[in-house]
Protein backbone atom coordinates (compact mmCIF):
# COMPACT_ATOMS: atom_id res chain seq x y z
CA UNK A 1 0.00 0.00 0.00
CA UNK A 2 2.64 2.51 1.07
CA UNK A 3 4.91 1.72 -1.87
CA UNK A 4 2.13 2.62 -4.29
CA UNK A 5 1.41 5.79 -2.30
CA UNK A 6 5.08 6.73 -2.50
CA UNK A 7 5.02 6.32 -6.28
CA UNK A 8 1.87 8.41 -6.42
CA UNK A 9 3.38 11.10 -4.21
CA UNK A 10 6.51 11.41 -6.32
CA UNK A 11 4.40 12.20 -9.37
CA UNK A 12 1.73 14.18 -7.51
CA UNK A 13 1.19 17.94 -7.58
CA UNK A 14 0.66 17.63 -3.82
CA UNK A 15 4.01 15.95 -3.22
CA UNK A 16 6.24 17.41 -0.57
CA UNK A 17 8.44 20.34 -1.50
CA UNK A 18 11.23 18.84 0.55
CA UNK A 19 11.19 15.31 -0.88
CA UNK A 20 14.79 14.05 -1.13
CA UNK A 21 16.12 13.58 -4.65
CA UNK A 22 17.10 10.02 -5.54
CA UNK A 23 19.56 9.55 -8.37
CA UNK A 24 21.50 6.54 -9.59
CA UNK A 25 25.25 6.54 -9.34
CA UNK A 26 26.87 8.25 -12.27
CA UNK A 27 23.62 9.79 -13.40
CA UNK A 28 23.80 13.05 -11.41
CA UNK A 29 23.72 15.68 -14.11
CA UNK A 30 21.68 18.88 -14.32
CA UNK A 31 19.53 17.39 -17.05
CA UNK A 32 18.86 14.23 -15.07
CA UNK A 33 17.59 15.89 -11.90
CA UNK A 34 13.81 16.06 -11.89
CA UNK A 35 12.52 19.60 -11.32
CA UNK A 36 9.50 19.97 -9.02
CA UNK A 37 6.39 21.19 -10.79
CA UNK A 38 2.87 22.32 -10.04
CA UNK A 39 1.73 22.90 -6.52
CA UNK A 40 4.92 21.72 -4.85
CA UNK A 41 7.67 23.59 -6.64
CA UNK A 42 10.46 23.91 -4.11
CA UNK A 43 14.06 23.09 -3.36
CA UNK A 44 15.24 19.79 -1.96
CA UNK A 45 16.37 20.00 1.65
CA UNK A 46 18.54 16.99 2.54
CA UNK A 47 18.09 17.21 6.33
CA UNK A 48 14.44 16.10 6.30
CA UNK A 49 13.77 13.30 8.76
CA UNK A 50 11.59 11.36 6.33
CA UNK A 51 10.40 11.22 2.75
CA UNK A 52 7.05 12.73 1.87
CA UNK A 53 4.25 10.10 1.77
CA UNK A 54 6.46 7.42 3.32
CA UNK A 55 5.09 5.25 6.16
CA UNK A 56 7.19 7.26 8.61
CA UNK A 57 5.76 10.52 7.25
CA UNK A 58 2.16 9.36 7.71
CA UNK A 59 2.94 8.01 11.19
CA UNK A 60 4.46 11.34 12.25
CA UNK A 61 1.43 13.17 10.82
CA UNK A 62 -0.70 10.95 13.07
CA UNK A 63 1.50 11.88 16.04
CA UNK A 64 1.03 15.54 15.18
CA UNK A 65 -2.72 14.96 15.12
CA UNK A 66 -2.64 13.30 18.55
CA UNK A 67 -0.80 16.26 20.07
CA UNK A 68 -2.81 18.97 18.31
CA UNK A 69 -6.26 17.54 19.07
CA UNK A 70 -5.59 15.93 22.44
CA UNK A 71 -3.93 18.98 23.99
CA UNK A 72 -6.28 21.64 22.61
CA UNK A 73 -9.56 19.87 23.36
CA UNK A 74 -8.42 19.10 26.91
CA UNK A 75 -7.37 22.71 27.44
CA UNK A 76 -10.89 23.98 26.72
CA UNK A 77 -12.78 21.38 28.78
CA UNK A 78 -14.30 24.05 31.11
CA UNK A 79 -15.77 25.95 28.15
CA UNK A 80 -16.90 22.72 26.52
CA UNK A 81 -18.60 21.66 29.76
CA UNK A 82 -20.58 24.91 29.94
CA UNK A 83 -21.43 24.67 26.24
CA UNK A 84 -22.81 21.15 26.66
CA UNK A 85 -24.86 22.18 29.71
CA UNK A 86 -26.28 25.14 27.82
CA UNK A 87 -27.35 22.79 25.04
CA UNK A 88 -29.11 20.30 27.30
CA UNK A 89 -30.55 22.70 29.92
CA UNK A 90 -30.75 26.22 28.54
CA UNK A 91 -33.28 27.34 31.15
CA UNK A 92 -30.95 26.62 34.05
CA UNK A 93 -27.65 27.81 32.59
CA UNK A 94 -29.03 30.62 30.33
CA UNK A 95 -25.68 31.87 28.92
CA UNK A 96 -21.93 31.31 29.18
CA UNK A 97 -21.36 33.59 32.19
CA UNK A 98 -24.31 32.16 34.12
CA UNK A 99 -23.24 28.66 33.09
CA UNK A 100 -19.82 29.14 34.67
CA UNK A 101 -21.30 30.70 37.81
CA UNK A 102 -23.84 27.95 38.36
CA UNK A 103 -21.30 25.20 37.65
CA UNK A 104 -18.78 26.65 40.11
CA UNK A 105 -21.46 27.21 42.78
CA UNK A 106 -22.64 23.60 42.53
CA UNK A 107 -19.36 21.72 42.08
CA UNK A 108 -16.53 24.15 42.77
CA UNK A 109 -13.75 25.17 40.42
CA UNK A 110 -12.53 21.56 40.14
CA UNK A 111 -15.90 20.66 38.71
CA UNK A 112 -15.06 22.61 35.55
CA UNK A 113 -12.53 19.90 34.70
CA UNK A 114 -15.12 17.11 34.64
CA UNK A 115 -14.74 14.98 31.54
CA UNK A 116 -11.09 15.79 30.90
CA UNK A 117 -10.00 12.13 30.67
CA UNK A 118 -12.45 10.98 27.96
CA UNK A 119 -11.81 14.28 26.19
CA UNK A 120 -8.04 13.76 26.11
CA UNK A 121 -8.19 10.08 25.11
CA UNK A 122 -11.05 10.45 22.66
CA UNK A 123 -9.76 13.46 20.81
CA UNK A 124 -6.20 12.12 20.74
CA UNK A 125 -7.52 9.05 18.91
CA UNK A 126 -9.61 11.26 16.68
CA UNK A 127 -6.59 13.47 15.90
CA UNK A 128 -4.52 10.42 15.00
CA UNK A 129 -7.06 9.40 12.37
CA UNK A 130 -8.12 12.89 11.30
CA UNK A 131 -4.70 14.28 10.42
CA UNK A 132 -2.90 11.04 9.63
CA UNK A 133 -5.56 9.64 7.32
CA UNK A 134 -6.18 13.03 5.71
CA UNK A 135 -2.62 13.00 4.44
CA UNK A 136 -3.02 9.42 3.22
CA UNK A 137 -6.30 10.08 1.42
CA UNK A 138 -5.09 13.37 -0.07
CA UNK A 139 -2.11 11.64 -1.66
CA UNK A 140 -4.24 8.69 -2.75
CA UNK A 141 -7.02 10.75 -4.32
CA UNK A 142 -4.52 13.04 -6.03
CA UNK A 143 -2.96 9.98 -7.66
CA UNK A 144 -6.23 9.37 -9.47
CA UNK A 145 -5.92 12.72 -11.28
CA UNK A 146 -3.43 14.34 -13.61
CA UNK A 147 -1.48 17.38 -12.43
CA UNK A 148 -3.71 20.05 -13.98
CA UNK A 149 -6.95 18.40 -12.87
CA UNK A 150 -5.63 17.95 -9.35
CA UNK A 151 -4.87 21.67 -9.15
CA UNK A 152 -8.13 22.82 -10.74
CA UNK A 153 -10.25 20.62 -8.47
CA UNK A 154 -7.99 20.76 -5.43
CA UNK A 155 -10.83 21.93 -3.16
CA UNK A 156 -12.76 18.75 -3.99
CA UNK A 157 -9.64 16.73 -3.16
CA UNK A 158 -9.41 18.46 0.23
CA UNK A 159 -13.12 17.86 0.88
CA UNK A 160 -13.05 14.19 -0.13
CA UNK A 161 -9.84 13.42 1.80
CA UNK A 162 -11.02 15.12 4.99
CA UNK A 163 -14.48 13.50 4.86
CA UNK A 164 -12.92 10.07 4.41
CA UNK A 165 -10.52 10.60 7.31
CA UNK A 166 -13.22 11.89 9.64
CA UNK A 167 -15.45 8.88 8.96
CA UNK A 168 -12.89 6.65 10.67
CA UNK A 169 -11.87 9.27 13.25
CA UNK A 170 -15.42 9.44 14.64
CA UNK A 171 -15.58 5.68 15.11
CA UNK A 172 -12.61 6.05 17.43
CA UNK A 173 -14.07 9.13 19.16
CA UNK A 174 -17.70 8.07 19.67
CA UNK A 175 -17.36 5.91 22.85
CA UNK A 176 -15.31 8.52 24.67
CA UNK A 177 -17.57 11.36 23.53
CA UNK A 178 -20.60 9.51 24.92
CA UNK A 179 -18.88 9.07 28.28
CA UNK A 180 -17.73 12.70 28.35
CA UNK A 181 -21.20 14.13 27.75
CA UNK A 182 -22.72 11.79 30.34
CA UNK A 183 -20.18 12.93 32.95
CA UNK A 184 -20.63 16.61 32.15
CA UNK A 185 -24.42 16.83 31.82
CA UNK A 186 -25.81 14.29 34.31
CA UNK A 187 -25.07 15.41 37.89
CA UNK A 188 -24.40 12.48 40.20
CA UNK A 189 -23.95 9.93 37.40
CA UNK A 190 -20.16 9.81 37.53
CA UNK A 191 -17.20 12.10 38.11
CA UNK A 192 -14.53 10.18 36.21
CA UNK A 193 -14.19 7.98 33.16
CA UNK A 194 -13.45 4.99 35.39
CA UNK A 195 -16.84 5.44 37.05
CA UNK A 196 -18.83 6.28 33.93
CA UNK A 197 -17.60 3.50 31.60
CA UNK A 198 -18.64 0.44 33.67
CA UNK A 199 -21.97 2.08 34.62
CA UNK A 200 -22.82 2.69 30.97
CA UNK A 201 -21.87 -0.87 30.01
CA UNK A 202 -23.82 -2.40 32.88
CA UNK A 203 -26.96 -0.31 32.40
CA UNK A 204 -27.14 -0.01 28.62
CA UNK A 205 -24.58 -2.31 27.01
CA UNK A 206 -21.75 -1.44 24.65
CA UNK A 207 -24.17 -0.22 22.01
CA UNK A 208 -24.74 2.98 23.98
CA UNK A 209 -21.25 4.15 23.06
CA UNK A 210 -22.23 4.27 19.38
CA UNK A 211 -25.76 5.57 19.82
CA UNK A 212 -24.57 9.04 18.86
CA UNK A 213 -22.27 7.92 16.02
CA UNK A 214 -24.54 8.94 13.12
CA UNK A 215 -25.23 12.44 14.46
CA UNK A 216 -21.55 12.60 15.38
CA UNK A 217 -20.76 12.00 11.71
CA UNK A 218 -23.35 14.68 10.93
CA UNK A 219 -21.47 17.10 13.18
CA UNK A 220 -17.86 16.16 12.57
CA UNK A 221 -17.72 15.34 8.85
CA UNK A 222 -19.01 18.78 7.70
CA UNK A 223 -16.84 20.34 10.41
CA UNK A 224 -13.72 18.56 9.22
CA UNK A 225 -14.43 19.18 5.54
CA UNK A 226 -14.67 22.88 6.31
CA UNK A 227 -11.66 22.70 8.63
CA UNK A 228 -9.30 21.31 6.02
CA UNK A 229 -10.66 22.81 2.79
CA UNK A 230 -11.14 26.28 4.26
CA UNK A 231 -7.72 26.14 5.90
CA UNK A 232 -5.95 25.08 2.71
CA UNK A 233 -7.63 27.76 0.58
CA UNK A 234 -7.31 30.48 3.24
CA UNK A 235 -3.61 29.71 3.53
CA UNK A 236 -3.28 30.23 -0.24
CA UNK A 237 -5.11 33.57 -0.07
CA UNK A 238 -3.13 34.83 2.92
CA UNK A 239 0.19 34.20 1.22
CA UNK A 240 -1.11 35.63 -2.05
CA UNK A 241 -2.82 38.80 -0.83
CA UNK A 242 -1.91 39.48 2.83
CA UNK A 243 1.60 38.28 3.64
CA UNK A 244 3.99 40.88 2.17
CA UNK A 245 6.61 38.39 1.04
CA UNK A 246 6.71 34.89 -0.50
CA UNK A 247 6.37 31.92 1.86
CA UNK A 248 9.89 30.78 0.99
CA UNK A 249 11.23 34.07 2.38
CA UNK A 250 9.28 33.81 5.66
CA UNK A 251 10.91 32.41 8.77
CA UNK A 252 9.49 29.27 10.36
CA UNK A 253 7.96 31.45 13.09
CA UNK A 254 6.27 33.73 10.57
CA UNK A 255 4.90 30.73 8.72
CA UNK A 256 3.43 29.36 11.96
CA UNK A 257 1.69 32.69 12.62
CA UNK A 258 0.08 32.53 9.17
CA UNK A 259 -0.89 28.91 9.86
CA UNK A 260 -2.64 29.96 13.09
CA UNK A 261 -4.51 32.80 11.35
CA UNK A 262 -5.74 30.51 8.59
CA UNK A 263 -6.74 27.91 11.16
CA UNK A 264 -8.73 30.40 13.24
CA UNK A 265 -10.65 31.65 10.21
CA UNK A 266 -11.44 28.07 9.22
CA UNK A 267 -12.54 27.33 12.78
CA UNK A 268 -15.24 30.02 12.76
CA UNK A 269 -16.86 28.46 9.70
CA UNK A 270 -16.43 24.99 11.19
CA UNK A 271 -18.40 25.96 14.28
CA UNK A 272 -21.30 27.36 12.30
CA UNK A 273 -21.79 24.44 9.90
CA UNK A 274 -21.56 21.77 12.60
CA UNK A 275 -23.39 23.36 15.53
CA UNK A 276 -26.93 21.98 15.05
CA UNK A 277 -25.59 18.42 14.93
CA UNK A 278 -23.41 19.15 17.99
CA UNK A 279 -26.54 20.10 19.95
CA UNK A 280 -28.29 16.90 18.87
CA UNK A 281 -25.28 14.78 19.91
CA UNK A 282 -25.23 16.37 23.36
CA UNK A 283 -28.95 15.71 23.85
CA UNK A 284 -28.70 12.11 22.59
CA UNK A 285 -25.86 11.26 24.95
CA UNK A 286 -27.70 12.87 27.87
CA UNK A 287 -31.08 11.14 27.32
CA UNK A 288 -30.90 7.42 26.54
CA UNK A 289 -34.54 7.37 25.31
CA UNK A 290 -34.22 10.30 22.90
CA UNK A 291 -34.01 10.10 19.11
CA UNK A 292 -32.80 12.63 16.55
CA UNK A 293 -36.37 13.33 15.47
CA UNK A 294 -37.68 13.84 18.99
CA UNK A 295 -34.83 16.19 19.88
CA UNK A 296 -35.21 18.36 16.77
CA UNK A 297 -38.98 18.44 17.25
CA UNK A 298 -38.65 19.50 20.86
CA UNK A 299 -35.94 22.10 20.41
CA UNK A 300 -37.08 23.59 17.12
CA UNK A 301 -34.84 25.45 14.67
CA UNK A 302 -33.82 28.14 17.17
CA UNK A 303 -33.12 25.61 19.90
CA UNK A 304 -30.47 23.70 17.97
CA UNK A 305 -28.41 26.91 17.73
CA UNK A 306 -28.16 27.43 21.48
CA UNK A 307 -24.57 27.68 22.65
CA UNK A 308 -23.28 28.84 19.23
CA UNK A 309 -21.49 31.89 20.68
CA UNK A 310 -19.20 30.01 23.06
CA UNK A 311 -18.72 27.29 20.45
CA UNK A 312 -17.46 29.83 17.87
CA UNK A 313 -14.97 31.15 20.42
CA UNK A 314 -13.97 27.63 21.43
CA UNK A 315 -13.75 26.12 17.94
CA UNK A 316 -12.09 29.16 16.37
CA UNK A 317 -9.35 29.17 18.98
CA UNK A 318 -9.20 25.39 19.02
CA UNK A 319 -8.81 25.04 15.26
CA UNK A 320 -6.22 27.78 15.03
CA UNK A 321 -4.17 26.18 17.80
CA UNK A 322 -4.56 22.71 16.29
CA UNK A 323 -3.13 23.81 12.97
CA UNK A 324 -0.39 25.74 14.78
CA UNK A 325 0.60 22.71 16.86
CA UNK A 326 0.35 20.33 13.90
CA UNK A 327 2.59 22.55 11.76
CA UNK A 328 4.96 23.15 14.69
CA UNK A 329 5.33 19.38 15.16
CA UNK A 330 6.28 19.10 11.49
CA UNK A 331 8.92 21.80 11.98
CA UNK A 332 10.18 20.18 15.20
CA UNK A 333 10.42 16.72 13.62
CA UNK A 334 11.96 18.11 10.40
CA UNK A 335 9.15 16.77 8.24
CA UNK A 336 8.39 17.85 4.66
CA UNK A 337 5.95 20.80 4.68
CA UNK A 338 4.35 21.28 1.27
CA UNK A 339 3.72 24.93 0.33
CA UNK A 340 0.25 26.24 -0.60
CA UNK A 341 -1.06 25.16 -4.00
CA UNK A 342 0.61 26.69 -7.03
CA UNK A 343 -0.67 26.57 -10.58
CA UNK A 344 1.22 24.04 -12.75
CA UNK A 345 3.39 25.68 -15.37
CA UNK A 346 1.64 23.78 -18.17
CA UNK A 347 -1.77 25.08 -17.07
CA UNK A 348 -0.48 28.64 -16.70
CA UNK A 349 0.96 28.64 -20.22
CA UNK A 350 -2.21 27.17 -21.68
CA UNK A 351 -4.40 29.77 -19.99
CA UNK A 352 -2.10 32.57 -21.15
CA UNK A 353 -2.26 31.27 -24.71
CA UNK A 354 -6.07 31.07 -24.57
CA UNK A 355 -6.26 34.60 -23.17
CA UNK A 356 -3.94 35.98 -25.86
CA UNK A 357 -5.97 34.20 -28.55
CA UNK A 358 -9.20 35.65 -27.21
CA UNK A 359 -7.83 39.21 -27.39
CA UNK A 360 -7.01 38.89 -31.08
Amino acid sequence: MFSSLLDTARNSPFRGPLTPAQCQAGALTPASIEQPQGMAASAVVPQDSCEFASPKYFALCGLGGILSCGITHTAVVPLDLVKCRLQVDGEKYKNVVTGFKVSVQEEGVRGLAKGWAPTFIGYSLQGLCKFGLYEVFKVGYTGLLDEETAYTYRTLVYLAASASAEFFADIALSPLEAAKVRIQTMPGFANTLREAWPKMVQNEGYGTFYKGLVPLWGRQIPYTMMKFACFERTLELLYKYVVPKPRADCTKGEQLVVTFAAGYIAGVFCAIVSHPADTVVSKLNQDKTATVGSIVGKLGWAGVWKGLGPRIIMIGTLTGLQWFIYDAVKVWLRMPRPPPAEMPESLRKRLEAEEAKAKK
